[in-house]
């Protein structure tokens, strides 16, 4: 029986705009579907997060560091970065059961905040060389290790 995986975005904004709400509700629900869980993690206590995300099935908030969350687990963690040298593949399904995305994404040019990720010694992949949304990213990744469309 296939572990389950779950999925982290490690918030390191002060916010949550409508668009990041939008995101973290399509990987909420997508997760979901997928028999994984979605976790997000070092969110401020006082994050205003609509119900549309918190109520889904799955959902998971986190007020500490995806370090402090997994510390021990972390041979189990892999960290999505633009900077990995391998790119993510179906085999790493059986080398980890968390995948987290954080700081990846939104910004262009891209400000590389995954460096504050990368500090921690996570084992990282890749998606490849182009920018995603952070959902695309989580979609991405759950297809190549879920098999999932």
């Amino acid at each position: 029986m296939d572990r389950q995986k779950t999925y982290v975005v490690e918030h390191l904004d002060p916010e949550c705009g409508p668009w990041s709400t939008l995101e973290y509700a399509a990987i909420a629900n997508e997760s979901k579907e997928a028999g994984a869980k979605f976790c997000l993690s070092s969110a401020p206590k006082d994050l205003n997060l609509s119900e549309s995300v918190t109520d889904i099935k799955g959902f998971h908030i986190e007020h500490h560091s995806v370090e402090d969350v997994y510390q021990d687990r972390k041979n189990q963690v892999c960290l999505l970065d633009p900077a990995a040298k391998e790119e993510l593949s179906p085999k790493d399904a059986h080398n980890f059961d968390i995948f987290v995305f954080g700081g990846i994404l939104g910004d262009d040019p891209p400000r590389d905040r995954t460096s504050e990720l990368r500090k921690k010694g996570f084992t990282a992949r890749r998606l490849g060389p182009i920018q995603m949304t952070t959902d695309t990213a989580v979609r991405v990744t759950r297809m190549v290790i879920q098999g999932q469309s």
